[in-house]
């Protein structure tokens, strides 16, 4: 029976999240590392035991504010019990394969981090409203567009490996979803259907809003002159860098030159950037968007 019943584990990935709980007398760790150590023993005890656990991330803010809706005592370590459980069910979560927490810990921040990132954009996306002109729901039709442009984007990049940003300047923090991607020469496609989900709610977003915002690809590709017996193209990837600016509810593709200012420069300084050596800047690709009754309203 005890096999039978899963467990939840929620760990302060950080410094800084160990010591807000660590004002709690009834927190029972001092050391930040000690207690990863305690928490890494634990989780191989209960693999160990066929116990499967699912690890979740532990956020003292919100755990104080879920404490406070429920009127529950935030210094109980039934409180804490409470809390995780409920993490279970609607945080970002990682089932325990047996792996380091050095290696976990940072793979459950990026699931946290795009699961944020979802709830952003949806929160966006339903506050878009409705066509002034014949009361639709906007929302629908900017994710089916958002999909559409997707597909197209991947058919114009063809084969390779490509690595796509899609960034929304929304309230703080901004919008940002990252898209991995291969393909190969008969239009075979791997990628993540969560992953996918969350860049198209992002660019959902931007076009429902009609925000400024963009995409970059990055395709990482054999060069053009390279063949099975060319084994030094072979072991040093061809790069090209392309980029879409949101324009009118739709990407429109950046200029060489425009790519090239955009990915060589520092975004939070302005100051430039040097480029990389062995990639190319080049223009995006003409997109054809699908017909559309919104997109001039």
């Amino acid at each position: 029976m005890r096999r039978e019943v899963p467990s939840t584990a929620a760990v302060l990935a950080d410094e800084r999240d160990f010591a807000a709980m660590r004002r709690y007398p009834t927190f029972p760790f001092d050391d930040h590392a000690g207690y990863l150590q305690q928490l890494e023993t634990l989780l191989r005890t209960l693999a160990s035991q066929g116990v499967h656990t699912t690890l979740s991330l532990f956020d003292p803010a919100a755990y104080e504010e879920y404490c406070a809706d429920l009127g529950l005592d935030p210094d109980r370590p039934d409180s804490r019990t409470r809390y995780t459980a409920e993490l279970a069910c609607t945080g970002a979560t990682l089932p325990y394969g047996g792996e380091p927490l050095t290696e976990l810990l940072p793979l459950l921040v990026e699931e946290a981090d795009r699961q944020a990132t979802w709830d952003q954009a949806t929160a966006l996306l339903a506050r878009a409203g409705t066509c002034p002109d014949c009361g639709e729901d906007l929302a629908p039709a900017a994710f089916a567009r958002a999909t559409h442009a997707l597909q197209r984007l991947l058919e114009a990049l063809g084969a390779g490996t490509h690595h796509l940003v899609c960034s929304i300047p929304a309230r703080e923090p901004s919008l940002l979803a990252v898209l991995h991607v291969t393909a190969d020469d008969a239009d075979r496609r791997q990628l993540s259907e969560s992953r996918t989900l969350v860049f198209c709610t992002v660019l959902a977003a931007g076009l429902a809003l009609r925000t400024p915002g963009g995409i970059v690809s990055r395709t990482t590709a054999k060069a053009p002159d390279a063949d099975a017996t060319d084994t030094t193209n072979a072991t040093h990837p061809h790069d090209t860098v392309r980029g879409w600016a949101l324009r009118d509810s739709w990407l429109r593709p950046l200029t060489a030159a425009e790519v090239f200012t955009a990915y060589c420069t520092d975004a939070d300084t302005g100051e430039p950037i040097p480029p990389e050596h062995g990639v190319d800047y080049a223009p995006g690709l003409t997109l054809t968007p699908p017909p559309d009754r919104h997109r001039h309203h």
